[in-house]
């Protein structure tokens, strides 16, 4: 029986219900623990009477730590299985971020936010990857969106969390949020979460079979008949798995693009949310107010939801790169709307946080599409690990334009110039691969 014929051929079932209940929560906790950070930094401001400088390596380290964590375990996972990984993640960035809410000051909140990250970065490309391995082929697209869409969902209800918690609890209370229930989530999906099963078809053994043959039931009881399970992956590259795979001769002009892409729209996503709260404050907006227009901006990955429609439907790589045009001047226009009336200001915000989250939001599931099972999981870590780094460059880009002075106007023109270079690696992927 062919696992992909099969979960095209039945209904979407109880089961696979499960798996997007818990990598949605994944990912949704996943936004909000990274974003958390730029929503305290006022706070801490405040608080420790430091500079604004000084908290350039601070909104940074959970960066780092995202991409070692995503480049590290995502072999790993391809290698033990997903679920292992999975959850071993999920409890590093819980435990990271509830702990965070003890420290004293910014070298301990460094270190702890690096912890964080290690786990953040790990856990989005399994939940990625789990995902997609149970969606029948005509709907992949936009389920996995749905999915990725709890990242900016988490990162922009933060903005409305800590604009509650802050005032009412103080800053360490939205740490404690966003640590205490993931950590008993990770318990939960001990108990709940299947294994995917194309990893385990790959694994072999009798162990292998019959776990696949009990999860397969839960889907359609017909499974229970079948001995022998194939999996149908299109290109694949004989003997080659992982890291091998994703950088061989077919796939590695399509592995760095995507990469170049996902950097490119992390160095606008962390500018941003890292920055603007801050920005907005000395633009004389209420502090709430800037956490909740940064919320706002980050709502708008839920336009990915309507973009894994179309990705089902229409070439995935031509959407994300239109979606990356509109990036450019909408990012841009907020420089030019940001003396106008709020109103004026709060409409292109939620325009640009649309179209900028709808293609980041999207790439994850261009990437699985793009890689076989052999190196799915690594491929798709590999594009979220290399793409941290740019959330680390858009964070240290932000604050250098602050310390030589440009103007909130020139700061948001020159974050729109990446979302140019992303449309430009989307088109040569599309001319490579058509």
């Amino acid at each position: 029986m062919n696992i992909q014929t099969f979960l095209n051929n039945h209904r979407f079932s109880k089961l696979q219900y499960s798996v997007f209940f818990f990598t949605f929560l994944i990912a949704f906790f996943d936004g909000y623990d990274t974003a958390v950070i730029g929503y305290i930094a006022p706070s801490l401001l405040g608080e420790w009477d430091i500079d604004k400088g000084a908290l350039a390596p601070v909104l940074s380290a959970a960066l780092l730590g995202l991409a070692i964590g995503a480049m590290t375990f995502g072999p790993i996972a391809d290698r033990f299985g997903r679920k292992r990984v999975l959850i071993l993640s999920v409890m590093i960035f819980s435990l990271g971020t509830t702990i965070s809410a003890f420290v004293q000051n910014l070298l301990q909140l460094e270190i702890l936010r690096f912890i964080t990250g290690l786990g953040l970065g790990a856990a989005m490309p399994n939940a990625v990857t789990l995902m997609s391995e149970y969606c029948p082929k005509q709907k992949r697209s936009v389920i996995v969106n749905t999915m990725f869409c709890g990242f900016p969902l988490g990162a922009a209800l933060g903005g409305f969390i800590a604009a509650y918690l802050i005032p009412h609890y103080g800053w360490r209370s939205t740490l404690l949020f966003g640590g205490m229930i993931p950590f008993i989530l990770s318990f939960l999906m001990i108990v709940f979460l299947p294994e995917s099963v194309r990893f385990l078809i790959r694994k072999g053994g009798e162990t292998a079979l019959r776990q696949t043959k009990e999860i397969l039931q839960k889907i359609d009881i017909s499974a229970a008949s079948e001995h022998h399970f194939t999996l149908d992956e299109g290109m694949v590259v004989a003997d080659r798995k992982g890291l091998q795979l994703v950088l061989s001769k077919y796939y590695w002009q399509g592995s760095i693009l995507l990469w170049i892409a996902y950097f490119m729209g992390l160095v606008i996503f962390y500018g941003v949310m890292n920055w603007m709260p801050t920005l907005f404050k000395e633009a004389e907006m209420p502090g709430e107010l800037g956490a909740i227009v940064t919320g706002l901006f980050a709502l708008g990955g839920l336009g990915a939801i309507g973009n894994g429609w179309l990705m089902d439907r229409c070439n995935g790589t031509l959407l994300i790169m239109f979606f990356s045009a509109l990036t450019a001047v909408s990012v841009g226009l907020i420089g030019v709307f940001i003396s106008m009336p709020l109103g004026l200001l709060i409409a292109i915000i939620l325009f640009a946080g649309i179209v900028m989250n709808t293609a980041q939001s999207s790439l994850p599931a261009l990437a699985a599409n793009f890689y076989p099972t052999e190196g799915r999981t690594t491929g798709v870590s590999m594009m979220l690990g290399v793409g941290r780094f740019g959330g680390i460059a858009g964070s240290f880009l932000v604050a250098y334009l602050i310390q030589k002075n440009l103007s909130i106007e020139e700061i948001f023109y020159i974050l729109a110039l990446p979302a140019v270079i992303s449309m430009l690696c989307l088109l040569a992927k599309y001319r490579l691969y058509r």
